[in-house]
């Protein structure tokens, strides 16, 4: 379940981008989600949209994305951090939709034409940044290029995708996204030639199907890439028994004792990996000897 990124620059620093491969990440949230083609498309888009804002920070920041669509599979919230490591959940995992006139999975469908993506970043101040913009289409890649920007000032390409192929094993083909901004001071020729590009270049998971590198994705878009930095990203979910303990306590004393007193039991699931933890009579008890 590890994907990689790259970070790069072209002409002499005007632009930065950033690649993504994280076939494997979606791949795993497909099976642990238990998701549907079309829940596996959305999600895993957001899931690498969030891996590449992640690993743009720096020790140990975090960003935190909800996307609020008016679409079926209800809210998508994803989290991720510089080391790379991405988690995340659906409300409605097992939403599918038909495939649209283009035979292409509909992302925009399940996540809806209205709402909000909210962005919430901790970089160390006394106070997270926040920044939130209406949701635009629906398809996440256009929805994050104008987060970024009306949000953070900062004019942006985003493109996502995820190749699906549900008779197949894995059922994930291809999955990642690119991610490319232009620094202040960029001259107009130059970002003239940047949409020029971005509207020939192939889609992402044509091109990750194809075998290309991150690299090379990039090289569409810059002609000739800059290596800054190369890295790994995996799914990785830091729920415990001893975390969901801490949680389970602040319920209070009376609320407990009716769980013990009529179930003898309660198991408790997390959102971001599905995993379950068991806190049975005797956990129950010393929880409430503990109030």
């Amino acid at each position: 379940m590890e994907g990689t990124y790259f970070r790069g620059m072209g002409f002499d620093g005007q632009i930065r981008a950033f690649a993504a491969d994280t076939r494997e990440i979606v791949e795993y949230a497909r099976e642990r989600h238990g998701l549907t083609p079309t829940t596996t498309a959305a999600f895993g888009r957001a899931l690498t949209a969030g891996a590449m804002m992640g690993v743009m920070l720096k020790d140990q920041q975090r960003v935190s994305i909800q996307i609020k669509g008016n679409g079926p599979i209800g809210q998508i919230v994803v989290d991720a951090n510089a080391l790379g490591e991405v988690r995340g959940y659906v409300d409605e995992p097992h939403i599918d939709l038909p495939l649209k006139p283009n035979g292409k999975l509909d992302v925009s469908g399940a996540v809806g034409s209205e709402g909000f993506i909210h962005v919430t970043k901790d970089i160390g101040l006394r106070e997270p940044y926040r920044g939130g913009v209406p949701i635009i289409s629906g398809e996440l890649g256009e929805d994050f290029t104008y987060y970024f920007a009306q949000s953070e000032q900062t004019p942006s390409a985003v493109s996502l995708g995820v190749l699906v192929n549900e008779a197949q094993q894995p059922a994930v083909i291809a999955a990642g996204g690119f991610l490319v901004q232009v620094m202040p001071g960029t001259t107009d020729d130059v970002i003239a030639l940047i949409e020029q590009n971005i509207s020939q270049t192939p889609p992402v998971t044509q091109m990750l199907n194809d075998g290309l590198g991150l690299a090379e994705i990039l090289a569409h878009v810059l002609g000739t890439v800059t290596r800054l930095e190369e890295g790994k990203l995996s799914y990785k979910c830091n729920c415990s028994k001893e975390r969901v303990e801490r949680a389970l306590i602040s319920v209070n004393k009376q609320d407990l004792q009716e769980i013990l007193e009529e179930d003898g039991q309660v198991e408790l699931t997390c959102h971001f990996c599905n995993s379950k933890y068991l806190f049975d009579g005797d956990d129950l008890q010393r929880l409430i000897a503990r109030q």
